[in-house]
């Protein structure tokens, strides 16, 4: 019991859970806001992939890092503009056209780094960015510039969604998608524009990982984050600060799980704590979840004229 609180207590610990969300907060909002106008985007994982490589690459081809990041981007906004466009505006399935775009951009991706790199063994680095010193705050002091971006993203997407008329409009297609356009709101439009603008953002998500976290790019380093994505939503109930919240605290017990392998301490074996965050985030999702409002046209096509 001693050995926990001292763990945390521990600066380090908690700067271990803020680089670990990061990526998470990103990916969360996006899909945040996809749901948010009704659209399941299970192409996060995908796309979290394309933009820690196209983003990487971006800038080992001499770019400066902030290229890199609106590089992987507008890789994203790419991807979701297929997504988009597939279920949008031919309205297919959205859990087929999620995952297809989840193994288009993967493979893509795999094949693009085989291609510019055929003869290299170990995957080249580049110069990633540097934390910020001198803020004043240690724990953010510590961080890159990326994470302080997706903490102001949250109270700035949060103020888009409750207090501007596009945030009305994107909430309404994704409640009564009829009503919004008998008021004369897009549904097309609407839904186009967040499945985009959320699929940049899991981009970005993607690009932290070989920008920041680290500085090169090898293939699963997205290691089911995207997925991870998904369930927080549902475990914030579509609302900007709880995902937050369920970002740290999945972090939380990612990071928990390292410091107790690593204490040399461990009493079981090892694949039990890799299991523990996951298996606490679905309990919390469980419990949670049932009292989750969710939107309610989500996953449902709309057709113009139709009822």
């Amino acid at each position: 019991m001693s050995e926990l609180l001292d763990l945390l207590a521990n600066q380090a610990f908690w700067i271990a859970v803020l680089r670990i969300a990061t990526p998470l907060v990103f990916g969360t909002l996006g899909v945040l806001l996809c749901e948010r106008a009704g659209v399941l985007n299970l192409g996060i994982e995908g796309i979290m992939v394309a933009g820690a490589f196209t983003g990487w690459l971006a800038v080992y081809s001499g770019l400066p890092l902030w290229a890199g990041v609106a590089v992987a981007a507008a890789t994203g906004a790419v991807l979701g503009a297929l997504h988009a466009f597939l279920t949008v505006v031919l309205a297919l399935s959205q859990h087929v056209s999620g995952l297809g775009i989840t193994l288009l951009a993967t493979a893509l991706s795999s094949y693009a780094y085989r291609v510019s790199f055929p003869k290299v063994s170990t995957p080249p680095t580049v110069r990633p960015f540097a934390p910020m010193e001198g803020l004043g705050i240690p724990i953010l002091s510590a961080q890159t510039p990326l994470t302080l971006l997706a903490l102001l993203l949250v109270p700035a997407i949060a103020w888009l969604l409750y207090r501007t008329p596009a945030g009305l409009a994107l909430r309404m297609v994704g409640e009564n998608p009829q009503a919004a356009e008998s008021q004369g709101v897009s549904v097309l439009a609407a839904r186009s524009s967040a499945v985009i603008a959320g699929s940049a953002l899991m981009g970005v998500g993607g690009a932290y990982l070989t920008l920041s976290a680290f500085d090169s790019f090898y293939f699963n380093m997205v290691n089911g984050r995207g997925w991870i994505c998904v369930a927080l939503v549902v475990f914030a109930s579509w609302r900007p600060g709880k995902a937050l919240l369920g970002a740290l605290l999945f972090a939380f017990f990612d990071a928990l799980q390292l410091r107790l392998q690593q204490s040399g301490t461990a009493l079981l074996p090892y694949q039990v704590y890799l299991m523990l965050p996951y298996a606490l985030s679905i309990l919390a999702l469980v419990l949670v979840a049932r009292r989750a409002t969710y939107p309610q046209a989500l996953m449902k096509p709309y057709r113009k004229g139709e009822r």
